[in-house]
């Protein structure tokens, strides 16, 4: 099982209702609420990098062809 830490937040009074009421409702701690959050934005910021590096990568892909695209012409011609 993972350590826990204990850790302070400072979060919208309409979050902290929202989250109690539907902590309450589901039976669920918000504890629990906090981490399935914190992991699904983790996830989501993996993703979004891992979206920029392809973006960057298909950029220097797309300029490594145009390099090799006009040294093939100047052989060419």
């Amino acid at each position: 099982m993972a350590i826990k830490r204990k850790i302070s937040l400072t979060v919208d009074e309409s979050v902290v209702r929202e989250i109690e009421r539907i902590s309450e409702k589901n039976r669920i701690a918000k504890s629990r609420i906090a981490q399935e959050a914190f992991e699904l934005w983790l996830k989501r910021e993996v993703e979004r990098r891992m979206a920029e590096g392809y973006e960057e990568m298909a950029e220097e892909e797309l300029e490594s062809a145009e390099n090799a695209l006009e040294a093939q012409r100047e052989i060419l011609s």
